[in-house]
């Protein structure tokens, strides 16, 4: 301990951006870890659904023909642009947010909070984990 305070006080200008260093990555990791508890699981939408909330299906349209989650309502990238006008009554209710995989999902969830939306969240996993857990869809 002796040697690292005799380093920081010959080199104190590489002491200062290392700890200015490590706080951005913890600051990162933080971040990180915030937008994945904005993450819900499919038996978690089920319960959501339960309590009236909104389900964004955000894939094309011949994915979302081919099955999509029951009462999910599909929202072109185009349209999310002025989603806040468009879903202005679910600004204050639950909204949940899928795609196939989850990332496009979690991408919709930062613009739509940016948005105002409070209660947004994605579907971890997508409809890939909807599927996974052998979930009904409903075609058309």
């Amino acid at each position: 301990m002796d040697r690292f305070i005799e380093y920081a006080g010959h080199h104190p200008y590489l002491v200062a951006v290392t700890a200015a260093v490590l706080a951005v990555v913890l600051a990162y990791e933080f971040y990180l870890h915030r937008q994945t508890e904005l993450g819900v699981s499919p038996q978690d939408l089920i319960r959501l659904m339960n309590q009236g909330a909104l389900v964004l299906d955000v894939r094309p349209q011949d994915q979302f023909a081919a099955g999509h989650i029951g009462g999910a309502r599909r929202m072109a990238s185009e349209e999310l642009g002025k989603a806040a006008d468009t879903l202005k009554k679910y600004r204050e209710k639950p909204l949940v947010v899928y795609c196939e995989a989850g990332a496009a999902g979690a991408s919709v969830v930062r613009q739509l909070a940016a948005q105002g939306f409070t209660k947004v969240a994605s579907l971890r996993g997508g409809l890939s984990a909807w599927r996974a857990e052998n979930l009904p869809l409903v075609k058309g």
